[in-house]
């Protein structure tokens, strides 16, 4: 009869024994050294991908702006950088670039047009223009 109980018994030991109560600063210590190995590689992130984007920046990824021009290449329209190249930062410039966005046009980067943005505001117009106009700096 006491080898009825007997097996349960042990049984019930070493489930327990094989469940818990391990040592909890060699759990820690294999978590603190399994976070140390997974550092993350930023070497392909670009240096100002941490800082929020500019109103202007927002508003260009949001329309279709990206389709004809890239930051640093040509495109089918002139590279961001180009642009900023080309054009000073002042009152007047952005005024008419920001019209340019709007209204459309050609001539001055070749023969492709630039289509039309008529339901652009203005205000939004000239964010994207100084965002543009930021990126040569």
């Amino acid at each position: 009869m006491k080898k009825r109980y007997l097996a349960p018994l042990v049984l019930t030991a070493l489930f327990f024994a094989a469940c818990g109560g391990g040592d909890k600063k060699a759990e820690q210590e294999t978590t603190k050294t399994t976070q140390e190995n997974n550092a993350v590689d930023n070497s392909m992130v670009s240096p100002g991908a941490d800082k929020p984007a500019s109103k202007g920046e927002q508003l260009m990824a949001q329309s279709d702006c990206k389709t004809c021009h890239k930051e640093e290449i040509k495109v089918i329209g002139p590279a961001l950088k180009d642009i900023a190249g080309k054009y000073p930062n002042t009152p007047e410039n952005v005024d008419k670039l920001a019209d340019k966005i709007i209204k459309g046009g050609s001539g001055n980067w070749g023969e492709v047009a630039m289509l039309p943005h008529p339901n652009v505001s203005k205000e939004d117009a000239k964010e994207m223009v100084q965002y543009i106009l930021s990126i040569g700096k």
